[in-house]
């Protein structure tokens, strides 16, 4: 079946309404309670089966989207935020990773707004404490690299920035790292530069790769 469109006419103003169908309606496999509900032959949304059949959606149904996300939000918003809670307990998450998991679990942007909006009220999600709470925790990594490993945890590029403002470098332990590298190898022109470029891969600044090596010692002097 292919989308309709249904036009209206309200005070000389021509509405048109693009109309999908409901292609099938399918039982989820870790809950049977739940089902997807997919439209126009893709996935949109899970859904209580008791909702389902409270609304009379079945296949072959024509149905405006816009009407399963407010059908979704009155019903399961309640649930989508439990599941939000039991998510975060175990560990911090950004907004993103988050947002992805609701969605993954079949909630529509409505519902998935809805429940972020909540969280962020009570800073129950807070990117920029993720931030920090992560850079605390992490040893071993230079400035690059905690910025490159909280953007692919989708964290918010400001609140990245903000928390990296006063982040300094610490030499002491790119010195140590670096000396762990090295040892039990020849202190060459040419393992002292994989050394260098080691301490670089880890997210190391240039500047402080550079002053690892001017404290590793008398051996590394001449560098």
């Amino acid at each position: 079946m292919s989308n309709g469109a249904l036009t209206n006419i309200s005070d000389g103003v021509k509405i048109t309404v693009i109309m999908s169908f409901i292609t099938s309606i399918e039982p989820q496999v870790k809950d049977k309670r739940r089902c997807n509900v997919y439209v126009d032959g893709r996935f949109y949304c899970g859904i209580k089966l008791e909702v389902a059949l409270k609304y009379g959606l079945k296949a072959g149904m024509e149905v405006d989207k816009t009407r399963l996300d407010e059908i979704q939000l009155e019903t399961e918003k309640s649930q989508a935020v439990d599941k939000a809670m039991n998510h975060i307990s175990a560990s911090m998450k950004t907004e993103k990773q988050l947002y992805d998991f609701l969605a993954k679990k079949g909630y529509t942007q409505a519902v998935c707004e809805y429940v972020m909006e909540k969280l962020k009220y009570y800073k129950l999600v807070d990117d920029t404490a993720y931030c920090r709470s992560y850079i605390s925790c992490v040893s071993g990594k230079g400035r690059r690299a905690l910025e490159n490993e909280l953007l692919k945890r989708g964290a918010d590029k400001k609140a990245i920035e903000e928390s990296l403002s006063d982040y300094e470098e610490d030499d002491g332990e790119a010195l140590l790292i670096f000396k762990k590298y090295m040892r039990g190898k020849e202190p060459t022109r040419e393992n002292l530069y994989k050394g260098f470029k080691y301490l670089l891969s880890k997210g190391y600044s240039y500047e402080t790769a550079k002053s690892a090596l001017g404290n590793a010692g008398d051996d590394y002097e001449n560098y």
